[in-house]
């Protein structure tokens, strides 16, 4: 099978692709690019079995009726998240709470951070996917699951910090941790591209979420159990690895 992973940015600029090609006892890096359009990743999409991509799929359930209540001045909905914790339910979707819960990492808000703009994006190309391949579930049941690399690298017992920006100590450490993917993932032809992964945080986080779309697709990751799965359907799921990267060949 192949999996695409996508680091997505708010615009072409930064954003990343990363489609690995799975075969008996290895895995290769078959196409690896950055500045790509929403043209490109739909097309990708089609051409492979499971698509992991690090962005949010959907927003908190609570915060689209506190924005129909502020828009038609109906207080009700409104102050029904009066206070620092009805407010963070407005910020933080189910699943990023369970993400905290597992991994002690704490994702970006995405009605109230630096994720807003990217997901607008990441609606836009849900709806261009569902015109030519169908409706993708937000809970990552169908072709389509979205992931988080930070957490991704955590539970395979990787570096999940400081290795983003373009300073020398972020450098460093992103050289390292590709490093020790390579040494834990012995079986994963990186195909020449290793310097160019050393060199930017994007395109290694799309060789994560592709390698996560691969967790996903083998039943390898936390799925939504009753207790979220509604809240899954609607807002999205992160899908975390539930066993190390030796099980992706399985």
């Amino acid at each position: 099978m192949r999996t695409l992973g996508v680091d997505l940015a708010a615009a072409t600029k930064k954003t990343a692709v990363a489609v690995i090609e799975w075969s008996q006892g290895r895995a290769r890096l078959a196409h690896l690019a950055l500045d790509v359009a929403d043209r490109e990743i739909v097309e990708l999409f089609g051409t492979t079995g499971m698509t992991g991509i690090d962005c949010p799929v959907g927003w908190p359930q609570a915060l689209i009726p506190f924005l129909t209540g502020h828009l038609n001045f109906d207080g009700g909905p409104v102050l029904a998240h009066d206070g620092i914790e009805g407010r963070r339910l407005l910020a933080y979707r189910d699943t990023d709470r369970f993400v905290t819960a597992r991994t002690g990492l704490i994702p970006l808000s995405v009605s109230a951070d630096r994720l807003a703009h990217p997901a607008m994006r990441c609606a836009v190309i849900q709806a261009r996917i569902a015109a030519l391949h169908g409706p993708q579930p937000r809970d990552g049941s169908g072709k389509l699951a979205e992931v988080y690399p930070a957490a991704s690298l955590k539970v395979w017992g990787l570096t999940a910090r400081g290795y983003k920006g373009r300073g020398t100590s972020e450098a460093e450490r992103l050289s390292v941790l590709l490093g020790t993917l390579r040494e834990q993932a012995p079986w994963l032809d990186l195909a020449g591209h290793e310097d160019r992964l050393a060199g930017s945080d994007d395109l290694f986080d799309a060789v994560v979420a592709s390698l996560t779309a691969r967790a996903a697709a083998v039943g390898r990751t936390a799925k939504p159990d009753g207790a979220h799965a509604e809240a899954a359907r609607r807002e999205g799921w992160i899908h975390l690895p539930t066993s190390g990267l030796p099980d992706l060949l399985t």
